[in-house]
């Protein structure tokens, strides 16, 4: 038993040193590197919603400005077009798009930094969602040192950090693969509908640094005292998207059709009283109506194209469900 309990605690111990000494894919145009760039016939589609959340330029300042570079609708469309928009310190942009990603052989999707070479890298976490409310991270690694802080224009080496955007320069992409995240079941990894990319705060000083999965602090160029300070959002790219529309609702009486419409969504419920509400991405009513017979329809002429939540209250109790506006 003795000898068991050795062999584990080595075994534990060289996983450890493993982990810590990984090498991971290399900078863009390297042998081995992950990078796609933003051309790739691999993308099927870009983000076409964007909201952010800005942070500050230096955490460690509460009197310090916040980024403010760009905007949120340069994170939507095809990388390298339109610009950036520059998250600060711990500034978060939650993305949206037509139709929801999919989890498909390798890579799903990819998120673009403007990075001016293969070193000057500034990261962030990613999180998706199937429903808007409940995000998980895909596991990051960060094994670059940790004893001296990378200062605000210092270098990264690539082949430390792995499920961190940014990990590669302008117009090329880093690749997340949804099979990383562990199953949940509150996560349809074939029904991703937010995506959300999250600036890692650099810093290394105990109060104000990021850890990865595995508790690690994350080094990265710090402190970015600038309206671009932080993660410069281009892009996300869509690799595995659904392509058939949402099935015809029928749950409990409930029907709505058809699903995904251009126009019109009709509702059709047993019940002769009801409210009907339409809720977009940012959990925001943007449509409601109070009904008085069993089927009634209603105009989706002003809503952007998208994903949205129809919730329908009769008689006390509710019901949710989803329709793609094309």
């Amino acid at each position: 038993m003795k000898q068991l309990f050795i062999a584990l605690v080595f075994f534990g111990l060289c996983c450890s040193s493993l982990n810590l000494n990984a090498q991971f894919a290399p900078p863009a145009g390297q042998v081995g590197t992950t990078a796609i760039f933003k051309d790739s016939s691999v993308f099927v589609a870009w983000a076409n919603q964007c909201k952010v959340i800005r942070g500050l330029q230096d955490i460690s300042m509460p009197s310090s400005d916040y980024a403010d570079v760009g905007d949120s609708s340069l994170a939507t469309g095809m990388a390298g077009t339109n610009g950036v928009v520059s998250l600060g310190d711990g500034g978060e942009a939650v993305l949206q798009f037509n139709m929801p990603i999919s989890d498909g052989v390798g890579p799903d999707f990819a998120v673009f930094e403007n990075s001016f070479d293969g070193q000057f890298l500034e990261l962030a976490f990613v999180e998706v969602s199937s429903d808007g409310v409940n995000y998980f991270r895909f596991p990051a690694v960060s094994n670059t040192d940790t004893t001296t802080q990378t200062w605000s224009f210092g270098l990264t080496d690539a082949t430390k950090i792995n499920n961190l955007a940014g990990k590669y320069k302008a117009e090329y992409g880093t690749p997340f693969d949804l099979a990383d995240i562990s199953d949940h079941i509150l996560l349809d990894k074939q029904w991703i509908t937010h995506v959300k990319v999250i600036d890692v705060v650099g810093c290394i000083q105990n109060q104000y640094c990021t850890r990865d999965a595995y508790n690690h602090k994350i080094n990265d160029p710090w402190p970015t005292v600038f309206g671009s300070g932080g993660f410069d959002l281009d892009a996300v790219g869509v690799i595995h998207q659904q392509t058939v529309g949402v099935k015809e609702l029928n749950l409990e009486g409930v029907t709505i059709y058809p699903n995904p419409s251009a126009d019109v969504l009709y509702v059709n419920l047993s019940s002769i009283n009801y409210f009907v509400e339409v809720i977009n991405v940012m959990d925001e009513v943007v449509l409601k109506s109070e009904n008085k017979s069993a089927t009634t329809s209603i105009s989706l002429y002003e809503l952007t194209q998208g994903i949205y939540t129809l919730r329908i209250t009769s008689n006390g109790k509710q019901k949710q469900m989803k329709f793609v506006k094309l």
